[in-house]
């Protein structure tokens, strides 16, 4: 593994009102509650995988 690490900035830009289920919970498995809320996590594939999922929700910054 390499030392730096990366780490995704994510942020929640659009409200989970009126999209699907699946969606909904995809964002609650980021740790995501609130529009605007950030959270840090690490840099994956299971955790680009939900991302990409839910692209249209989420503002997606990478951080060292």
């Amino acid at each position: 593994m390499p030392k730096n690490k990366l780490k995704l900035k994510i942020t929640q830009v659009k409200s989970k009102i009126g999209y699907k289920p699946k969606a909904r919970a995809t964002l609650s498995a980021l740790g995501l509650k609130k529009l605007h809320q950030t959270v840090e996590l690490p840099d994956n594939p299971s955790i680009r995988g939900m991302i990409q999922q839910i692209e249209y929700l989420l503002k997606v910054e990478e951080i060292k």
